[in-house]
């Protein structure tokens, strides 16, 4: 088999696995969705829904990690190439725990259902807060399908205001709380969705850093905000 027709196999590979990450990543962002749909309707029915789909999610992380092994073990890959596997494996684990908070989300709202207080606390930032969170992980699987640096460092600046809106929501609850003692039951409730969001979030913003250690060989996890923007706008 020719160098060429090598290249070509393995080019085919990284395609392929590429496309399994994408579509774990829609399947994920479907979750969220239909998990804050749940809880903007308090429909028991939806939030069902999200719980059902939890074991595809875990089975699609298992598999798609076994493949970027193999992949690595049959093809010994280098540089920028193994870094893309190595990114891959990540964002999946990534991908599998964003899922997990949507569960999340989903279980606590049958059980602030259950309770009978849904409506007895302002949720306004839980759901801004949620639509931003669907909206960052969007943009962090499109800057990974075009590997896009730029667009992975907005993402970290998006994943902030998700940080702020949670914060905000935290300052309300605590408010609340003081003031009727009988919220205390449903405010930690919310308080455990809200956080879920946040963790979406912080997820998203994972993922974004992965696209710069892929193209600029950098891992800028743990860095301050300015020096991760330096490295991927520089």
């Amino acid at each position: 088999m020719s160098d060429k027709h090598l290249s070509s196999q393995f080019d085919a590979d990284l395609n392929d696995i590429s496309s399994k990450v994408l579509e774990m990543g829609g399947l994920v962002e479907s979750q969220i969705i239909t998990a804050m749909q749940a809880l903007n309707t308090f429909d028991v029915q939806i939030a069902d829904r999200v719980i059902e789909t939890e074991n595809r999610l875990n089975t699609m992380e298992v598999e798609i990690d076994e493949e970027c092994s193999n992949i690595i073990a049959r093809r010994q890959p280098a540089a920028r190439d193994l870094r893309l596997l190595m990114a891959f494996s990540k964002t999946v684990a990534n991908l599998e725990r964003a899922g997990d908070e949507a569960e999340k989300i989903a279980k606590r709202t049958k059980r602030i259902l259950e309770d009978g207080n849904a409506r007895t606390v302002n949720i306004t930032e839980i759901k801004m807060s949620g639509e931003m969170a669907v909206n960052i992980l969007r943009h962090a699987l499109d800057a990974l399908a075009r590997l896009d640096t730029v667009a992975a460092a907005q993402i970290v600046r998006e994943d902030k205001a998700i940080d702020e809106e949670f914060r905000a929501f935290v300052r309300k609850l605590v408010t609340y709380m003081m003031e009727d003692p009988r919220t205390i039951s449903v405010g930690l409730d919310y308080l455990f969705i809200a956080k879920a969001i946040e963790r979406i979030g912080d997820h998203a913003k994972n993922i974004a850093e992965l696209i710069i250690y892929i193209v600029k060989g950098t891992d800028v996890r743990h860095v301050p905000r300015e020096q991760l923007e330096r490295e991927a706008l520089g």
